[in-house]
């Protein structure tokens, strides 16, 4: 039986995502399929809240999401409202700090987590999936990292250390630097997807994953994946991407001082 994450504050009810937890199986729904999924500062809170207060019997969380898309990437519009309040990009900055923590909640959850993705993975929306430990992709998903044709760094919770990790160093740098779409099964040949299926298979294939996991002991568990994430993380002297909260910031307030103006990203 499926059971509601229902016991949070009534101050912090979820506006953005859908969420149930079924015993050791939490599945975390990106929910504003009508824009597309686009990462707000609300659907980051709403992130944190799940994921902070995470029951300790969790084994695994899927990340999902409904609609047709996955995450089309960052509001532009709610990146212009920030600059419109501060103009030296504290609320830029704010954005970035809740952006890394969510997804160092994931990479660094107890529990094993799952992407699941559909349609477009933009941006933000491909930093979410990349912060999970497994992920699965339909054959008809999209992947882009627009930042850089948007004058932007690709400073995004963490984004860039994780893909160069991940793909390597040299196809990165092609793709952030062209800002070009790429497919599903590129994706898979980059490690960025782990298993390509078609859109009507991906329960079953994260159910797949899911299956084996839940019956491992839950201590052993939590330290391969601690034991995973020390291996394969980079060391925090070399993880520019602490910065990624001033850099993003920086070139912003820039952009938006300059005669054309800020038009947002993604």
């Amino acid at each position: 039986m499926s059971t509601p994450l229902t016991e949070l504050p009534a101050d912090r009810v979820l506006k953005t995502l859908r969420v149930h937890q079924r015993g050791p199986l939490l599945t975390v729904e990106l929910n504003v399929p009508e824009q597309g999924n686009v990462v707000t500062d609300t659907m980051l809170d709403d992130l944190l809240t799940v994921l902070d207060e995470q029951d300790p019997a969790v084994r695994v969380v899927v990340l999902a999401a409904a609609g047709d898309d996955f995450c089309l990437g960052g509001d532009r519009g709610e990146f212009a409202e920030h600059l419109a309040h501060d103009p030296t990009g504290g609320g830029i900055r704010a954005s970035g700090v809740r952006a890394r923590r969510v997804c160092d909640a994931l990479a660094s959850n107890p529990a094993v987590t799952i992407a699941r993705v559909q349609g477009k993975a933009v941006g933000a929306g491909l930093a979410l999936a990349l912060a999970c430990d497994l992920r699965v992709g339909a054959d008809t998903a999209t992947f882009r990292l627009p930042e850089l044709a948007l004058g932007l760094p690709t400073a995004w919770g963490g984004l860039l250390p994780r893909l160069v990790s991940e793909a390597g160093a040299a196809r990165v740098r092609e793709l952030v630097l062209t800002g070009r779409a790429f497919d599903a099964r590129e994706a898979h040949r980059l490690s960025i997807l782990q298993n390509v299926v078609t859109e009507d298979a991906l329960d079953a294939a994260v159910t797949a994953w899911a299956k084996p996991v839940l019956r491992r002991p839950a201590a052993a568990l939590r330290v391969t994946k601690t034991l995973l994430n020390s291996l394969t993380a980079p060391t925090r002297l070399a993880d520019a991407s602490v910065l990624d909260p001033e850099l993003m910031a920086a070139v912003v307030t820039e952009l938006h001082h300059a005669p054309a103006g800020f038009r947002g990203p993604g």
